[in-house]
């Protein structure tokens, strides 16, 4: 399964993490793994590339770890609420045997900030 948690600071983005695999199907061939690494890394390259918004990344297989130390601007946040939409969409995805989603998101107070 796909952990996905988002932090805010007073109800402002400060980030996102996602760990994990959604096991939908063998590796290569995954499409809700695909869904959600599309969504997760266009999101931080559109930010960064598209607002100028400072953004700081560690991604690895199956990992990747988005910091706004500065915050977001207001197209930052649309950005990150579109990211939210599609993967709020995703999460909805249950596997037909088990039951249980593929993707789990959470919305965290993020304290550090």
């Amino acid at each position: 399964m796909i952990r996905l948690t988002v932090y805010r600071n007073k109800g402002i983005c400060r980030g996102f993490r996602a760990q994990g695999h959604a096991e939908y199907a063998e590796s290569g061939t995954d499409i809700i793994c695909a869904a959600v690494s599309v969504l997760t890394t266009n999101t931080a390259n559109s930010i960064e590339m598209l607002t100028g918004d400072a953004v700081e990344s560690e991604e690895k297989n199956g990992f990747l770890s988005c910091r706004f130390p500065n915050g977001l601007s207001e197209k930052g946040e649309l950005l990150m609420e579109s990211m939210l939409l599609g993967l709020r969409q995703i999460a909805e995805i249950r596997d037909d045997k088990s039951g249980k989603p593929f993707l789990t998101l959470n919305i965290e107070e993020d304290k550090s900030c």
